[in-house]
Order: structure tokens, then sequence, then C-alpha cells
């Protein structure tokens, strides 16, 4: 076991929320430490993010010193013995040492403890098995420090049954990888997933769509992604064709034009070539309407982009606004295999920041004023009026426009009479 004074100086651990609720829990014959992410995050020189704490004080315990020091508590999942304390409007999320008595999944029997250790050696990785006290003193049971300090993500004690505990554990070892490794993945690790991989179909959409979705942007998602595809380990999830070089190409391409990654992009460049894979994605991971619907727009006919000049890109650009637009650019760049650094798919990616299209400027009192009466036909005429507007390339001269205007009254009373 390794204890070492490594995050003295740690404004987060020593002042504010966190220490505040350490120094509650710290007293009376009870202790409580940051665990896991926070403190690994710490190490390797990034904010803590999420800040979670553990305990020998029981859960009960936990929320009458609450009580007694004014601090609301709420039982978010007290039958695993956490209650989360908030502060100043922020939540930190307190469980009391545990240790596993039966394994199944998510549903795991717990026993209430007060051995560090035993807490310690049930968790994930090395480097998420480490506990810090509010004196900034680092405690390893397991190697954490090591494996973070060498950027290794490994699983503590027995991979396989690491995995067996919960196959969700076999997303998250590449997620953390790409996140916080470097090199190639664990080997025993990686061989333990490829080996639990018909596992990852017990697992709910929705815990498979949160780990997808935060690894397709962390920093080595590239790699990550090939070394899943690589071990059989995507087809499960995805259900359909992986595009590993289109995903790199994405990502290449939000780097050079300084874009924030984008994990419905990185999903629909690993995984979208047609319509149809959206809606199956959308099932298979149960995305959010904003998700299918951004993967959907993507997949329609996205290869069109390949022959697109700057005048039909700006009446696509007119006809899907510049969110969508822009998505379906980068998706149709990334598939062409092209140059990262083409100035010519670049120009097509930036037209919404050089262009804003104009608002079809002809109203329904248009028609009506050339004898058109209201009705079906109104709305037609519209139709017919704004893809000849959008064909003329915008005009917004009056001569243009009323040309524009009687033309399409004179076909639709022309298809009436028919």
């Amino acid at each position: 076991m390794s204890a070492e004074p490594l995050l003295a100086d740690a404004p987060w651990l020593t002042a504010g929320g966190t220490a505040r609720v350490l120094a509650l829990l710290g007293t009376d014959g009870e202790e409580a430490r940051v665990v896991g992410g926070a403190v690994r995050n710490a190490l390797l020189g990034l904010a803590p993010g999420d800040i979670d704490i553990a305990t020998t004080a029981l859960p009960d315990e936990v929320i009458r010193r609450a009580k007694a020091a004014g601090i609301k508590s709420v039982p978010t999942g007290i039958d695993h013995g956490t209650v989360t304390l908030v502060i100043d409007a922020h939540p930190y999320e307190v469980t009391t040492l545990r240790e596993d008595t039966e394994t199944f999944g998510r549903k795991a029997k717990v026993a209430f403890g007060r051995d560090w250790v035993k807490d310690a050696e049930r968790r994930d990785f090395t480097m998420n098995g480490l506990s810090v006290d509010v004196r900034g003193v680092v405690y390893d049971y397991v190697g954490g420090i090591n494996d973070a300090k060498a950027r290794r993500v490994r699983f503590i004690g027995d991979p396989d049954q690491r995995i067996a505990e919960d196959y969700l554990r076999i997303l998250r070892f590449f997620r953390i990888h790409a996140a916080f490794g470097a090199g190639e993945p664990d080997r025993e690790g990686y061989l333990a997933c490829i080996r639990g991989r018909a596992g990852l179909a017990s697992l709910s959409a929705e815990r498979v769509r949160m780990e997808m979705l935060k690894l397709l942007v962390a920093g080595g998602a590239a790699a990550a992604v090939r070394a899943m595809a690589e071990g059989g380990l995507l087809q499960t999830l995805i259900g359909g064709v992986v595009y590993t070089g289109p995903l790199d190409t994405m990502i290449a391409i939000e780097r050079e034009l300084g874009l924030s990654p984008s994990s419905t992009r990185r999903l629909a460049a690993l995984s979208v070539a047609v319509t149809e894979d959206a809606k199956r994605l959308a099932v298979r991971l149960r995305l959010s309407n904003a998700e299918a619907k951004a993967l959907d727009s993507m997949g329609h006919r996205w290869w069109r982009f390949a022959t697109k000049d700057e005048a039909k890109a700006r009446r696509l650009l007119y006809r899907l606004g510049p969110e969508r637009y822009h998505d379906r650019v980068l998706l149709g760049w990334a598939r062409a295999a092209a140059d990262v650094h083409s100035p010519r798919w670049r120009a097509l990616a930036e037209l919404p920041q050089r262009w804003t299209a104009p608002k079809f400027p002809l109203k329904a009192a248009d028609f009506i004023a050339r004898g058109l009466a209201e009705g079906p036909a109104l709305g037609h005429v519209l139709t017919l009026a704004e893809d000849a507007w959008l064909a003329a390339d915008f005009p917004l001269e009056e001569a243009a426009l009323a040309a524009i205007a009687d033309q399409a009254v004179a076909r639709v009373k022309r298809d009436q009479k028919d």
C-alpha cells in the first residue's frame, strides 16, 4: 500500500464544499476520502471533474450529520449506500464503504464495511481505485499511482472476473484508455474484453449509448475504436458495418477546422452510410430525438457534396439550416477520402460563416393579388415560386420576384385547367 502526500496543495480538496464534506464525515471515529476519477485526474494534472466521496459512516449517519450541519441530503442510492449532499447548489455523492457479497452486474449485492482495501479492490481499474484524504494523502492499495503515471488502464485483480461482474466494463476499458491511456491497451485487459464480448448483448441500450458517446469524443477515440473493431466488439453494439477510416478523417477534419469534438458527427462517420443506418442506430442505442434526427439528416445523400458547386451548396444551406448543412458537409468530406487540407471542401464547410441565406421574400398576399384563391393551390404556388427563386440564386429585385410570381401563378392555373 502506498500513502503519499501528493495533493496537499490542491485547492478543490482543501477548501470549499469538498473540504466541508470531508470534515463533516471525518470525525468521531469516522473517516471520509475523495475516491475514483477525481483523484486520477488530479494526479494527471487535469481538472477533478465530478467529486465522489467514500466514508466509513453508514448512510443514516451521513444524513444525520448533514441535517445537523444544515446541509441538504438526498438519498439517491440509499440501498447501495449513496447519499448526495448539496452544498452551494453543487452535488457531492457520498457512498459508504462497500464490498460485494454477490455480483449480478449493476444488481450486485453489497455489504457496508469499514475496510478501505476491500472497497478499492471492488472497483474496476487501478487508476480508479485511488483515494485521497483532506490532507492530500493519496492511498493506493492496487498499484493505481504507477499505472496513472504510466497512462496504463489496467483491471484490478482478475480481468475476466471484473468483466463478468458488469459487462459495461468492456466499454469502460476502451473509453478510459481513450481518455487517459497511452500506447496500446493493456494486453491482459484487451484479451479479457474479447473473451467476454458476448456479454455486451446483455447491456441496456441506454448504458451502451452513454459509454459510446463519451468514448467517441475522447482524445484517443480513433485508436480505441480501431482496437474494438479488430477485437470483434463493435458488431454487437452497432449491428452493422463500421467504417474506422472515415472516423479517423472526421476527427482530423474537426481538428483542421478547430471544431470541438462531436459525438454525433463521429458516430455518423463510424457507422452511417445511408439513412437506414441512422434509424437502426437510433433504436439500437436509444438515441435522443435530437441525436436521431441529426444522424438521419447527415445520412441523407451526403455523397452529393462530391459534385456540388457553391451555388448548389447555398441552396442546400437554405433548405437545411446552418447546423444540419455543416454536419452533412463534414460527413461527405470524411467519406470522400479527400485531403483534410482540401480548399474546396473547406470552402463548402465554411459557407455558413461567409453567407447567410435570405428569407423567401414572396408571401401568400402576392399570389392572392394575382387572382389566386386561398386553398391548396396557394400552398402549391408558394412551393413552385420558392423553388424557382432558389434556382435563380436568391434574387431580391422587384422585377425578378414579380416574374417568378407571375410564372408560378400561370403554371398553377394551367394545371387547374388540365
